[in-house]
């Protein structure tokens, strides 16, 4: 009796575990639904240098930008399959989770509560920054705490709002925000006189100042008031896909450590002998199997936009107008934050 009685329970844990299997392999509804439209809807920033930011011809480029082409390249190898739809910071969460997009990059820090309360899930980090203030290089401030009493522009819907005001009333100094829905709204306003400081992440300020018709008028002050790391957001409940956001992310970062580049990419596929690389290109198929992806997943990428290095030097590196220094953005074994999984 005991023994027929183990039996039928070892039966039935078997099957849940068959079911739950089964239905983690099916349950890939965003996945399923990009390649049945045939193309991939990014949200992006409504326009940031260095991020996201139309050129001359009308075409978006930056840094959000490049991840959204590599990440259609993944999965159609084809970097025109994508649309992208600029999202102000107090609508990008309700586009996401409306369904009007499949991936959110977009300048989005990963905090405690928007990972619990609204549904959405992020990926990895794959950019650090933190909160600052920029103010008039004439205007005699050397430090935040001196701006008793000033307006202080900031953007409706981002973290940057409370961390604002969380400072301010820590040192029990009044100001007085002046709250924009977009960042170049915000920039007008500040050279208008209408504010003392724009508050936003010290990134967006520099590529504000770096746009501006006179940058040298202006300056970010060097202190910084928050940790705000960057990923990409999807929606829960769909674990396929954000597993292959989240490793795609983590290729880009990993192609860097690696030494991958755009243009070395094939010549290290055919010749390297090193199993981690051989992998990440796809010459064993277990990465892009494990992700219902075609095994040159990665590959297909890194030679369409280049590893996260070959990214960013190209978006904000010192050639660009942004020109901001990669510091904590740079890969670990350089002195940096960024470190991809172990893709194994």
């Amino acid at each position: 009796m005991f023994k027929r009685g183990f039996m039928a329970a070892v039966a039935a844990l078997c099957a849940a575990f068959a079911g739950t299997a089964q239905a983690q392999t099916s349950a890939a509804p965003t996945l399923d639904a990009i390649r049945a439209r045939g193309q991939l809807l990014c949200g992006i920033h409504t326009g940031v240098a260095g991020f996201a930011l139309p050129d001359s011809r009308g075409t978006w480029q930056g840094l959000d930008v490049e991840l959204c082409r590599g990440l259609a390249v993944a999965i159609f190898n084809d970097a025109s399959k994508v649309r992208f739809l600029p999202l102000s910071s107090s609508t990008r969460f309700t586009a996401l989770t409306a369904g009007e997009i499949d991936v959110l990059f977009r300048t989005s820090t990963q905090t405690m509560l928007r990972d619990t309360t609204l549904g959405l899930r992020h990926a990895t980090t794959y950019f650090y920054d933190g909160h600052g203030f920029m103010v008039r290089a004439n205007a005699g401030v050397q430090r935040v705490a001196e701006m008793n009493g000033a307006t202080i522009c900031l953007i409706q819907g981002t973290t940057n709002e409370q961390v604002t005001a969380d400072y301010f009333r820590s040192i029990n100094v009044p100001f007085q925000p002046v709250v924009f829905e977009r960042t170049d709204q915000a920039a007008a306003a500040l050279q208008a006189g209408r504010c003392d400081s724009f508050g936003t992440d010290a990134s967006q300020l520099a590529a504000t100042r770096a746009t501006m018709p006179s940058p040298a008028d202006w300056v970010v002050l060097p202190e910084r008031f928050s940790k705000e790391p960057y990923a990409a957001y999807i929606r829960r409940g769909d674990d396929q896909w954000f597993d292959v956001v989240r490793w795609y992310t983590n290729a880009m970062i990993e192609a860097e450590e690696q030494g991958i580049t755009r243009a070395n990419a094939e010549e290290m596929r055919r010749t390297s002998v090193n199993p981690n690389t051989r992998r990440l290109l796809g010459v064993t198929p277990e990465l892009g199997q494990s992700l219902r992806l075609d095994a040159n997943w990665a590959y297909n990428a890194i030679r369409a936009v280049g590893n996260y290095g070959e990214i960013y030097e190209r978006t904000m590196g010192p050639d660009t107008t942004v020109a901001l220094p990669r510091g904590p953005n740079q890969i670990w074994t350089q002195g940096g934050l960024l470190y991809a999984l172990p893709m194994r």
